[in-house]
């Protein structure tokens, strides 16, 4: 079980990490003033520097005990946790997947395990509906967009 206080505090932390990592890099594109204008690196630095204020503020809303849902001594109960692995262990594999399979099969297979497994689609169904996505990102970002989505080393082994 997950505390709502543990889940505001693990969310500022990764959000002022984030926030961090925005002001760390725009400080390699150069902020301030320059003879061409405002640098590159500026708008991105002051954004930077509100996300980690904002973050530094939830984390102190977390820290203190004080009368808030924080409190709340159960956020996330076992069973809501295994429905959010059911979405979030399939995206992850998803996203592994793409270097080796590429974005069209992956997002097929993504599809199918999301609608067949834990929706309990019929299989059918769940194969018509990723053969279209699949078929659809294709015609979509390929054909019409002219964008190349990752084939992957399968592709590659192929001659795609």
């Amino acid at each position: 079980m997950i505390s709502r206080r543990a889940l505001e505090l693990a969310t500022a932390v990764l959000t002022g990490s984030f926030g961090v990592a925005v002001v760390v890099s725009s400080l390699d594109n150069g902020i301030g003033w320059s003879s061409a204008g405002v640098d590159s690196g500026t708008f991105p630095f002051l954004t930077g520097i509100i996300i980690v204020l904002g973050s530094l503020y939830n984390l102190v809303r977390g820290i203190l005990p004080v009368a808030t849902l924080a409190n709340i001594p159960v956020a996330v109960t076992p069973t809501e946790m295994r429905r959010l692995a059911g979405l979030f262990v399939p995206a992850v594999i998803f996203v592994a997947a793409i270097p080796l399979l590429g974005m069209y099969l992956a997002a097929a297979l993504y599809i199918f395990a999301v609608l067949a497994i834990p929706m309990h689609q019929s299989v059918l169904r769940s194969l018509a509906t990723a053969a279209a996505t699949a078929l659809a990102l294709y015609f979509v970002f390929e054909r019409m967009f002219q964008v190349s989505l990752p084939h992957g080393a399968l592709a590659a082994a192929f001659g795609f």
